[in-house]
Order: structure tokens, then sequence, then C-alpha cells
């Protein structure tokens, strides 16, 4: 190794990107509860129900998602990252946000 080269441990990346996928699952959640409780704010209406609904299932599929991306970071294998899912989760969960501040 010549002076001005840097040896770094492989295993930092995938720890990174854990930690990574973490906090963006934690975002996620804030957001979706901050979303559930703005779509409420009024009371429990059918629409608000809904939204709520939708929330939750974009996020339960959002932690599906980084979950699975965890899990192969750990393993033998590694794996294509999921990244069209979590790209459509993230657009969805930005539409519904739009939705609910217009």
């Amino acid at each position: 190794m010549s002076e001005g080269e840097v040896h770094r441990d492989p295993g930092l990346q995938p720890e990174r990107t854990r930690l990574a996928w973490r906090r963006t699952t934690l975002s996620a959640t804030v957001v979706a509860v901050l979303a559930g409780k703005s779509a409420l704010h009024g009371g429990p209406s059918p629409t608000g129900v809904v939204v709520c609904a939708l929330y939750g299932a974009l996020w339960l599929t959002f932690l599906a998602v980084a979950h699975g991306r965890i899990r192969t970071l750990t393993s033998a294998t590694a794996a294509a990252p999921p990244v069209l899912a979590a790209t459509l989760c993230a657009v969805a969960l930005a539409v519904c946000g739009a939705v609910l501040v217009l």
C-alpha cells in the first residue's frame, strides 16, 4: 500500500447502508403517523379513514422493502436492491401528502 492510499474495511459500507435504511424507515414512520393525525384532525371521516389506511399500507410496504434490504445486507449472497419498490412507496407517500396539504 502506498503512502496516499487509505485501507477501508469492506464491512463498514454494509453497516452504513443498514443504518441508513433504519433512519429512512424511522422517518417514514414519523411521516405516516403525522399524516394520519392530519387526516383525522377534524374527527374521523370516510375520506380520512381511507387516507389513513392508504398511509398504513404504504408504510407497511416500505417497512417490508427496508427489512428485506437489511436482511440482504447481512446474508452471504447479495441480491439487487429493491430500488423500484422503495421509490414507488416514497412517491406514493409524497402524492398522499400533497393531497392532504391541498
